[in-house]
């Protein structure tokens, strides 16, 4: 690849993200072309393409986990150093040996930690119990070794304890895209929606069983969701599985049908309904955002930050999914309550307006861009970065 003329040439890298991811392609990398970068996203598709201003360089996909943090990682490796970018930006804890190998080249690098990785692979069943902790153990030790050799960027606020250098980029919606006119004509029907991948840990089969509180509840569920566990939550449903929905039964489901499914509009309030597990009681979940965009009032777990965002807020209920009782009576105060739930959806917005947004964490990546490699020389053609949240505050003028 021949190098670029002029400073400003950066290059996103992923092994276990797919191309459209929204954090990765439509939020970091889209803002990050239009504010003049060339950007370069090197991860596993099935063939170069540009998108949204964002070349796309393919490297094939593996067959297995082992595959992709092996044969894959080392493929992303070349891709990368043929590049010849000025800025590496890695999603992926098993690129850390990728990006130690770019920082030997004299290359600027950035680790994006996205996850919690210490508590989320306690939870991958995928792997034997007895190797969990040691592995878990093995990543925490080369974050340890990330901090120190790479700049970081943090999509969740906690893990500051962690990377206390770290950069807060925060994973908020862009709001144009889901705070559009909402579409109308079923406000009288009682439907509730969750978006996102779907897990029993993420709360499939709580979700799934709330259509047995009563007759005439429907609940939406669209994100990716294996077809043996699409069963067990039409299972849980019961007798009332012809008002479950499940979108995205073996394949995955593009971030455009999930803002469709946004913009529908009458929905009574969307899910987060979780179990209670260490993973995810501290997360402030994206889709919390989301739905705050759309107008939806939230109705989630009663773990303390959760409740501190929803009800601190007055966008939503929370409420503990293992207590029956506790959970009808939330349902019910939402149903019954039809002003106050638009009071909360009106709130939602107007939190996400002002703080909870895109606009506001793109100017924190771009002041880590620009101290890092300079401002590029076609940053004038992209215009403001408040302009998007003041146009959200006009609409909800």
């Amino acid at each position: 690849m021949e190098r670029s003329a002029t400073a400003g040439k950066v290059c996103h890298l992923t092994s276990a993200h797919v191309v459209e991811d929204t954090r990765i392609l439509h939020k970091q990398c889209a803002t990050l072309a239009a504010q003049g970068y060339a950007v370069v996203l090197i991860a596993p598709s099935d063939g170069d393409r540009v998108i949204r201003g964002v070349r796309v360089k393919a490297v094939p996909r593996a067959r297995s986990r082992l595959g992709r943090m092996t044969r894959t990682s080392f493929r992303i490796y070349r891709a990368a150093l043929a590049e010849d970018g000025d800025l590496y930006h890695f999603h992926d804890p098993e690129l850390i040996p990728v990006g130690l190998l770019l920082r030997l080249h004299g290359k600027r690098v950035v680790y994006d930690v996205h996850e919690d990785y210490r508590t989320s692979i306690g939870q991958k069943t995928y792997l034997p119990r007895w190797l969990r902790g040691p592995l878990a153990s093995g990543v925490a030790a080369l974050e340890r070794l990330a901090s120190r050799t790479f700049e970081v960027v943090l999509a969740e606020r906690y893990y500051t304890e962690r990377f206390p250098s770290g950069t807060l980029v925060l994973n908020y919606p862009v709001v144009t895209e889901i705070a559009e006119p909402l579409a109308r004509g079923t406000e009288n029907r009682i439907r509730f929606v969750y978006t996102g991948g779907v897990t029993e840990d993420r709360g499939a089969l709580y979700h799934a069983s709330l259509v047995q509180l009563r007759e005439d509840i429907e609940v939406h569920v669209v994100g990716r969701c294996s077809p043996e566990l699409a069963e067990r939550m039409r299972a849980a449903a019961g007798p009332g599985r012809d008002r479950l929905h499940i979108v995205g039964e073996g394949f995955h489901v593009p971030y455009e049908r999930i803002i469709d499914t946004y913009r529908e509009g009458g929905w009574t309030a969307g899910l987060a309904m979780f179990p209670s597990t260490a993973h995810y009681r501290r997360k402030e979940l994206t889709k919390f955002f989301e739905y705050m965009a759309a107008g939806i009032p939230v109705l989630c777990s009663d773990f303390p930050v959760w409740r501190a965002l929803v009800e601190g807020n007055g966008c939503g209920m929370c409420a503990d999914p293992a207590d029956g009782v506790a959970l009808r009576k939330a349902v019910e105060d939402l149903i019954g309550n039809p002003e106050r739930s638009k009071t909360m959806g009106r709130r939602g917005r107007e939190a996400v307006s002002a703080r909870y947004n895109w606009a506001n964490e793109a100017a924190s990546l771009i002041r880590l861009y620009e101290r890092l490699i300079g401002v590029p020389a076609s940053a004038a053609r992209a215009g403001g970065l408040g302009d998007e949240a003041e146009a959200f505050r006009e609409r909800l003028a």
